[in-house]
């Protein structure tokens, strides 16, 4: 038998269907409701900026609910104008209008100035269930986001299948992959808007490569429904996107620490003994993974006690000596009837898994041998499935990672299970019912992560959880940290990598990361780190590879390569107060840490493209609003390139100086139609990563500590990269409770202009009730140079100002002064 979703079946819009004219437009307070024969369409507005279009077979809209779009969101609305002629039917907000002729209802959506954001090249095309949305394709528009696809960052020209699946060695053309996040981000000109099509069953997205001048999207069955999300900008349209389905929350601090892992760490003594190399040679790190070997038999919640004869007091040593212990949890369960194995007992006991058609439970077989699958689509399995962590947080693991989740099965054709087998929905804001899993696939990773997270929450309600899943769905960042997988240690991958991550980003996952020096293979030498030096500017850093590859820690190759390798790991720690502002400012808005240079400067280029596109720029990224990391686009090779810069002023991170701009002949053989603002040439070096900081950024720094749990010992560095004005800003609290929610943290901004009189530095007041680690504060001020060597406080007394030391640097001047918490205004002359 086939189980069917509940969502109406819609009709072939044919002659008598949608491709006649409406018999019936009604205005409604938020939209427009259109009639067609037994069908409907309904176009809402949730806020002036974010539109809603469904489409349904009879008069009743179906039932309203959605694995990824938040109730409050999904229910919002806003008052809007209607606009109704003899030829059209529409409405607008404060910031969209929306046109849909009455004979071809094709719908456009422009912005208030008459842009054109968003028009229908035809109507929805329907086969059976099947159906496809057509939008026209401007030629200079482009289009980002889908979640970690391979290939470039611009999805223009490109066609991708959405279906979580395991896509061991992929590669540039692989697809699909790990995760189905149906949300996009088109670009035009400086104007952004996001398509959430909020679909479960498998769906497709082309952006011209069958038909040029057109893009598409659908679904093999389930509902039309998507939405419509305006920036103008870039990052509007992502916190906009996080409005509609959740922000990523703020991660412990010891997650953004230097991960190691591979595939497996066994025996107990050979995981101690990567603990101690790493505090032994001084390279600072925060955890070490378990992959599924440390379990017996490959159980999931189990460990070897062979391997591991003290578990718990191995944990107690690592834990003694800073570490933070990740374990491996698939979520399949091995099928172990009477033997005493309590996750399959109890999960029999409380009917908590997956059933075939006839009511019998599905068997599959994974790492343990034959397994069952836990029904995530119930909040009952979901809660029992968190508790059987209890174990192994009481003993003191730290964090857990998901893995084979998309569902993975092996020796099956599809490489997953059957489309039969039966979901039983039984879920708040759902009605219940039973669903194939040709309708939960796509989300059943996401609420395996989501039982996780939610699981551990509730087993120790003030320790904020880390999970690391490999498969999710639109919305999935509420539950944790992704990767991209398993990729392979060659240089194409370290590559794929940036874009991958960029559109991870662009899609809601800002805390994710790539398996360093790369999963599949043996990486070489240069490969590792080179890798290792770029991954230090990325989100998550996690070394990792698989069984039966060379040895892939920080010290393989010789003292050299480990010396460079240990220099970008530390100065990954001392930008530590940055990466940690970066994951709280995305816990409240949704911007990811890691971005694209068009976010932070989508009118950068003349012509209005994103410079991202560009070849020159195509290996960039940018760490928050301030970093640009440049590796060269093609690694391995030993020739020089351009690095492409979004603004003309910037800051070369490692000496300071101020980039100088080319001479403009260098520039007259470039036939460039829209050249950047400023460019520059590179010569690669193994030992060299080309990062650079924006003009008018004051990054804050902490002296080196080996792990996030140690105390910084000494002054907080504020590195000023002089502009005509500037700005920073900096978040600490615990770095590990909820504590933060209820005051117990600490903000501070920063701030400085050049005036004629010198440079005015404002450091601010600690907002928040957490106590700072420093008493000290050193300002390096680099770019400006001061006509008096002076410096005076200018708030601390009311009848004069109170001299400090000025000292001189290499490129700038340095002055230290005490922090009692209360603000400092400081003249530099």
């Amino acid at each position: 038998m086939r189980i069917r979703s509940s969502w109406p079946l819609v009709v072939a819009f044919c002659t008598i269907g949608l491709f006649a004219q409406p018999n019936r437009v009604t205005s409604l307070p938020n939209g427009i409701d259109i009639r067609i024969a037994d069908a409907r369409e309904q176009i809402t507005a949730l806020r002036d900026d974010l539109l809603r279009v469904r489409i349904v077979r009879g008069g009743a809209l179906p039932e309203d609910a959605s694995w990824a779009v938040l109730p409050d969101a999904r229910t919002s609305s806003v008052t809007v104008a209607p606009e109704m002629t003899s030829t059209s039917a529409g409405f607008h907000t404060n910031a969209l209008r929306v046109v849909v002729d009455r004979k071809t209802l094709r719908m456009t959506v422009f912005d208030r100035a008459g842009n054109v954001l968003s028009e229908d090249a035809r109507r929805v095309q329907l086969d059976g269930p099947a159906f496809r949305f057509y939008k026209t394709m401007p030629v200079d528009e482009h289009y980002f986001g889908l979640g970690d696809k391979t290939g470039p960052l611009d999805r223009r020209n490109q066609a991708f299948s959405l279906w979580n699946t395991d896509a061991y060695r992929f590669q540039e053309s692989t697809d699909p992959i790990y995760k189905a996040i149906p949300f996009f981000m088109t670009f035009r000109a400086g104007r952004a808007m996001g398509v959430l099509f909020d679909n479960t069953w498998r769906s497709s997205f082309d952006f011209g490569k069958t038909e040029p001048g057109v893009y598409s999207f659908g679904a093999v069955d389930g509902p039309l429904n998507y939405y419509l999300v305006y920036g103008p900008s870039p990052g509007q349209v992502l916190e906009s996107y996080a409005w509609l389905t959740g922000k990523p929350p703020l991660p412990p601090l010891w997650v953004l620490g230097f991960q190691q892992s591979r595939y497996t760490y066994y025996p107990q003594s050979r995981v101690l003994e990567i603990a101690h190399r790493l505090r032994a040679d001084h390279i600072p790190a925060d955890a070490i993974y378990l992959d599924i070997d440390f379990q017996d038999k490959r159980f999931p919640f189990t460990v070897d006690c062979k391997k591991f004869p003290d578990f718990s007091g191995m944990l107690a040593q690592l834990k003694a000596e800073n570490f933070h212990v990740v374990t491996i949890t698939d979520l399949h369960i091995a099928d172990a009837p009477q033997q005493k194995y309590l996750p399959y007992d109890s999960g029999m006991a409380g009917d908590q898994f997956l059933k075939n058609p006839d009511g019998s439970v599905y068997v599959g077989e994974v790492w343990p041998g034959p397994s069952v699958f836990p029904d995530f689509t119930r909040q009952q399995t979901r809660a029992w499935f968190g508790n059987l962590y209890w174990d192994f947080y009481q003993q003191g693991v730290s964090g857990f990672w998901d893995d084979m989740n998309e569902p993975s099965i092996f020796h099956t054709v599809s490489g997953t299970m059957p489309l039969d087998v039966v979901h039983r929905i039984d879920e708040p804001g759902f009605a219940k019912r039973t669903a194939s899993h040709a309708e939960i696939h796509n989300v059943y990773g996401m609420q395996n992560a989501r039982a996780t997270f939610e699981g551990l929450k509730k087993l120790n309600p003030d320790l904020r959880p880390m999970v690391l899943t490999r498969a999710s769905y639109a919305g999935g960042q509420r539950y944790g940290a992704t990767w991209t997988g398993d990729n392979s240690s060659t240089w194409n991958h370290l590559r794929l990598t940036t874009p991958m991550l960029e559109n991870l980003g662009l899609s809601g996952f800002g805390l994710s990361g790539a398996d360093v020096g790369g999963f599949a293979g043996t990486a070489s030498v240069e490969l590792l780190t080179k890798w290792l030096e770029v991954a230090a500017f990325q989100p998550i850093d996690r070394d990792h590879t698989e069984t039966g590859t060379g040895d892939q820690e920080p010290w393989v190759g010789g003292a050299e390569q480990e010396a460079i390798r240990r220099h970008y790991i530390e100065e990954r720690y001392r930008l530590m107060p940055y990466l940690y502002h970066l994951a709280d400012e995305s816990s409240r808005t949704g911007l990811p840490m890691l971005r694209p240079l068009f976010l932070e400067f989508p009118n950068a280029m003349a012509d209005g493209h994103p410079i991202d596109v560009d070849p020159g720029a195509a290996a960039e990224f940018m760490l928050g609003p301030d970093l640009l990391i440049a590796p060269s686009p093609y690694p391995e090779a030993p020739d020089a390139y351009a690095v492409e810069f979004p603004s003309r002023d910037w800051y070369d991170y490692w000496t300071g100086v101020k980039v100088t701009p080319p001479p403009a002949a260098a520039n007259t053989s470039l036939q460039v139609v829209s050249p950047p603002p400023l460019s520059i040439q590179v010569q690669p070096e193994l030992a060299k990563l080309p990062v650079y900081v924006r003009s008018g950024s004051i990054l804050p720094m902490e002296p080196l500590v080996q792990s996030t749990t140690e105390i910084p010992d000494g002054p907080l560095t504020l590195r000023v990269y002089t502009g005509s004005s500037c700005s920073g800003d900096l978040y600490l609290d615990d770095g590990k409770s909820y504590a933060f929610e209820h005051g117990d943290s600490l903000r501070m901004h920063f701030s400085c202009k050049v005036t004629p009189d010198g440079l005015e530095l404002s450091i601010g007041a600690h907002q928040g009730r957490y106590a700072a680690w420093w008493k000290q504060i050193r300002v390096e001020v680099l770019g400006w140079t001061p006509r008096q060597n002076k410096v005076l406080v200018t708030n601390h007394s009311p009848d004069r100002s109170t001299p400090l030391t000025m000292e001189n640097l290499s490129q700038g001047v340095l002055v230290s002064v005490a922090d009692d918490g209360k603000g400092i205004e400081l003249q530099l002359q």
